[in-house]
């Protein structure tokens, strides 16, 4: 379902409980960002919304990947040059060792760490935050006050850190570090956006009251 979260800001957020496909957000700027396009064998639903949009894959600069797994970056395959990919140097160094045929893991042009990131005219700061995976990437845009947050939060919960590379410490670590921004829009890789500072405080409150305890 396509989803305007602000200006120039879009959500592609998954409803079915039969795939387990990545919600993916687009920012439409001076260059457009596609972040986590998700499975490629389901990405006629991201196809459709940029449809909606007047938009094709050829006008995308920048696919962008949070973490390692397929059902985030999947569909990163379908795009050619100048196209851009991008992903957190960790993660793929870690999925890389594990790729197969089954499980392959597309070469990014860019590997990303720790810091600013400027694509265009929208600056973001890169964070790595590990659990989920070794080094799954948040994306905080302090102009909108945005976080991309991955797998590492949700609407009242977590992802989850017994996967290959996950570790319930680390992402204790990550979520204490991520609720600390001055975030307005929650943006996570399933389920729904949180919107508003009370509402993303207070969502960070029940994760940690709840989910804490089990990490």
């Amino acid at each position: 379902m396509l989803t305007k979260i602000q200006e120039d800001l879009y959500a592609f957020l998954w409803e079915s409980n039969r795939e387990n496909n990545s919600n993916t957000f687009l920012i439409l700027g001076d260059k457009t960002i596609l972040i986590d396009p998700g499975y490629r064998h389901l990405f006629g639903e991201v196809r459709r919304g940029l449809s909606a949009l007047n938009l094709s894959t050829g006008q995308i600069d920048v696919v962008l990947a949070t973490h390692g797994h397929p059902d985030h970056l999947d569909a990163m395959t379908m795009f050619r040059k100048p196209t851009l990919s991008m992903m957190g140097q960790e993660d793929f160094l870690y999925f890389t060792k594990l790729a197969s045929l089954s499980f392959p893991v597309p070469e990014p042009d860019i590997l990303l760490q720790a810091g600013e990131l400027d694509i265009g005219r929208v600056r973001l700061q890169v964070l790595v935050t590990p659990g989920h995976s070794p080094g799954s990437l948040c994306l905080y845009w302090p102009e909108k006050k945005v976080l991309f947050c991955g797998d590492v939060a949700f609407e009242d919960g977590i992802g989850t850190t017994d996967l290959p590379g996950g570790d319930g410490k680390l992402m204790k670590e990550s979520l204490i570090r991520i609720s600390q921004l001055d975030v307005e829009v929650l943006l996570p890789g399933h389920g729904n956006v949180v919107v508003g500072r009370e509402a993303v405080r207070r969502n960070f409150e029940r994760i940690e009251s709840f989910w804490f305890s089990y990490l």
